[in-house]
Parts: structure tokens; C-alpha cells; sequence
């Protein structure tokens, strides 16, 4: 597994929004020296409200810098991805060494055809784990799946397998 450290890293949404609920934010620094949110995501965490443990973090975060993206190229589009999933893309598209933090398995697809480094939340578990961050990352990766992130047992056994838990 490649645990190098990006110049910049782009987020969707959904680390963004499970990191900040089991306050594990911090991994996101894990991926790269500059953390990118797309206005796009940063629009779509607003819309949970105020008292969402995202929101509060995307306004109170220095080192979260929203910034705005290129147009979605054709390729991206005809994924049929959300805004957030387009905008990281585009972005990572446009800026080639930057990596993209994205949980959804199309948008990691289409990452991966786009030839982006792409990352999720239980790869930056994984990053913390080996760095000696955490000392173990299977609680880390059990309160991403308490908190709503979809993680299948065998991608779990998998994971923790590569970091031999």
C-alpha cells in the first residue's frame, strides 16, 4: 500500500462528513500537505445544517481551503457521478499528483480509469495505522461503519488484513 504524502489532496464529501462525526478529521491531513474541498462538496455539507459535526468542521478547520474547479470533462460526466464526486475529479483531472479522497465505488472507478490517486476513509485508517498515528485501526474503521459508511465485512477483513489486524 502507498503511504506517501501528497502535495494536495482533493475530498468529497463523505470523509469529510464520517471523519468529522467520529472526530478522526485530522486523517485527512494524512493524505497530502494541502487539504482541497470543491465549493461543490462544501455546498452539499452545508446542506445538513448547522449542528452537523461537518458543517461545524468545514467552517472552523483552517487547513480545509474550499476552492472552486474546472468545468467536469466528458469523460467524468458520462460516469453520471454527483457534484461532489465531479467537482474532485475534474479537479484531480486538471492537476495531475493530486490525489482524490473519495468513499464511493463509482467515483473511485472512475478515478482509477482517469489514472487519479484515489483514497477513501479506511485507506487514511490504514496510512494512520502504519505512521503510527493510531494503534490500531479497526476501532477507527468500526465507528466509520457505526456512523453510516457502507463498508462490507469482506472489505473490512481485507483491509485490516493488509495492516495485519
Amino acid at each position: 500500500m502507498n503511504s506517501r504524502l501528497a502535495d494536495a489532496a482533493v475530498v468529497n464529501a463523505s470523509p469529510l462528513i464520517y471523519l468529522s462525526e467520529i472526530a478522526q478529521l485530522e486523517l485527512l491531513r494524512l493524505a497530502a500537505g494541502e487539504v482541497l474541498v470543491p465549493r461543490a462538496v462544501a455546498d452539499e455539507v452545508r446542506r445538513w445544517g448547522d449542528e452537523d459535526a461537518a458543517v461545524r468542521a468545514l467552517a472552523a478547520t483552517p487547513w480545509l481551503k474550499i476552492i472552486d474547479t474546472p468545468p467536469v470533462p466528458a469523460s467524468v460526466e458520462a460516469w453520471n457521478l454527483g457534484p461532489g464526486e465531479s467537482a474532485v475529479l475534474s479537479y484531480a483531472i486538471a492537476h495531475p499528483g493530486v490525489q482524490a479522497v473519495i468513499d464511493d465505488l463509482a467515483g473511485r472507478r472512475c478515478a482509477v480509469v482517469h489514472r487519479i490517486d484515489v483514497r477513501g476513509c479506511v485507506g487514511l485508517v490504514l496510512v494512520a495505522k502504519q505512521r503510527g498515528v493510531i494503534p490500531l485501526a479497526r476501532p477507527v474503521v468500526e465507528s466509520l461503519r457505526e456512523a453510516g459508511l457502507y463498508l462490507s465485512g469482506d472489505v473490512i477483513g481485507r483491509a485490516l488484513a493488509l495492516v495485519g489486524e
